[in-house]
């Protein structure tokens, strides 16, 4: 049968040793990738002198999925002991160890110099998800903070009532237009500088659900075609977009809201704890942070109407 692993290559390590209370620090970079062949191995590469660190989990078994699968709480802690099944290594080679991992067979001009193995300490992964609606306005920005506590996801503000708050809503004011299309022109250090306001009513266009101000819902200006986009609803070209033409006041009543995109981002960090390696006691080995692809994501999202 062929061996599957996932191989995850850490975009940073920090080593910490305790010995006699010194704390050393040495940091090393490394490059990145992941490739999908079945079990969990994280592992970094140090290429002058040639060295890895590698971290197999079996037991039991995950894949970088179930590392993703977050609570409530958009937070996920896994917790492995380190034994037989679950080794910590230490590798020197003769030469690149780029296509050693996770290959049925290791390439031939790759020796093992030096193999240290650790079958005890604790390895603790960590997985964050934080969600933003990617229209240009800080997540902070966007929460009226009521509550006092500087954290947009409690007690939300939500514009439009539309059930999803404004720091996860790329259409705040649901006009069925996306608020990064509105200008709001955030800045960062700076505040909002000039905001779109097409009908100078001191309320800015993308918390405006009349933009022209002509008494029409913005949603409810499609004329011409009803598929919750007023913005290519055009009677006179030489204006532009009807829902921002005052002088156009056809109301057409919108049916529903338009799809939302929720952007995902995934921090995921590896701390092992009590590593014994033949020579070594680690107290705190600290493999980083996954920089990887499949750690970015999005979700869909349709309001109620």
């Amino acid at each position: 049968m062929r061996k599957l692993s996932f191989i995850i290559f850490l975009s940073l390590f920090t080593f910490l040793s305790c010995d006699d209370g010194d704390i050393i620090i040495v940091d090393f970079d490394f490059d990145y990738t992941y490739e999908s062949c079945g079990e969990l191995v994280f592992y970094n590469i140090e290429s002058d002198p040639y060295e890895s660190l590698s971290l197999q989990i079996t037991s039991p078994a995950l894949t970088l999925e179930d590392l993703l699968e977050v609570g409530e709480d958009n937070t996920l802690v896994t917790t492995i002991d380190i034994s037989s099944s679950n080794p910590f290594n230490y590798r020197s080679y003769n030469a690149d160890p780029d296509d050693f991992f996770c290959n049925d067979v290791p390439p031939s001009d790759v020796t093992i110099i030096s193999d240290l193995e650790s079958t005890s300490g604790v390895a603790t992964i960590t997985t964050i998800l934080t969600e933003d609606d990617n229209d240009g306005i800080p997540a902070d920005v966007e929460d009226e903070n009521l509550d006092g506590d500087n954290d947009p996801s409690t007690n939300p503000t939500d514009t439009d009532g539309d059930g999803i708050p404004d720091y996860l809503d790329d259409d705040d004011d649901g006009d069925n237009i996306k608020t990064s299309s509105e200008s709001p022109n955030y800045i960062d250090g700076e505040g909002f500088v000039n905001s779109l306001d097409t009908d100078a009513d001191g309320i800015p266009d993308y918390l405006d659900d009349d933009d022209d101000g002509d008494g029409v819902l913005t949603r409810d200006e499609e004329n011409k075609s009803q598929d919750q986009n007023p913005a290519n609803d055009i009677t006179f070209s030489s204006v532009g977009a009807d829902y921002l033409n005052p002088e156009v006041a056809n109301t057409v009543p919108a049916t529903a809201y338009r799809q939302h995109t929720i952007e995902q981002s995934y921090e995921v960090s590896t701390i092992l704890t009590n590593i014994q390696l033949p020579g070594v006691s680690q107290d705190i080995f600290n493999l980083g942070t996954l920089d990887d692809s499949s750690t970015q994501d999005e979700r869909y999202v349709t309001p109620e109407f």
